[in-house]
């Protein structure tokens, strides 16, 4: 039986965390979404096809990495691409309380579905999009927290 598993966010940008996160997941599942949330709410800097186009450039190699958008429940969204498995990063000990509660939620949602927690790699535990996004809009580099082309991206969307 193929081991399919979804890992949700917003990923605005996409970082060197999130591609950790990605390539260690890969050790356990056979088929990995990458599952970009719609996230109207949070008001992202890129729409939800730019973001979709920086983690399909950084993954284009990869057959067992999709590129998929959702804007329902996760579980429900799992559910429907046969997902055994949601893949979650943590950086610090705030992001386990959030992701804790959200695990609580969604095993009574779906208790078939597990939820597995990846550490990020402490040279990544920093990186958060939010800071990205910060350090690009004031001209900052951020070589160190993202790939060429998602740097590209925010230079671009900085200087228009």
């Amino acid at each position: 039986m193929e081991k399919i598993g979804v890992y949700p966010g917003s990923f605005d940008p996409i970082h060197k965390g999130h591609i950790d996160v990605v390539n260690r997941a890969l050790r356990f599942v056979d088929k990995l979404y990458i599952a970009v949330a719609d996230s109207p709410h949070k008001n992202p800097l890129f729409s939800l096809n730019e973001r979709k186009d920086m983690i399909d450039n950084e993954f284009s190699s990869s057959s067992s990495i999709e590129v998929v958008a959702f804007d329902n429940l996760l579980v429900e969204f799992a559910k429907s691409l046969n997902a055994q498995v949601i893949v979650r990063g943590l950086r610090v000990v705030s992001d386990f309380e959030y992701e804790f509660q959200m695990v609580g939620m969604n095993r009574q949602l779906n208790s078939e579905i597990e939820t597995v927690f990846l550490m990020a790699d402490a040279q990544r535990q920093s990186i958060s999009s939010n800071f990205i996004r910060d350090i690009a809009r004031l001209n900052g580099d951020i070589s160190n927290f993202t790939t060429d082309y998602v740097s590209g991206k925010l230079k671009q969307k900085f200087n228009n």
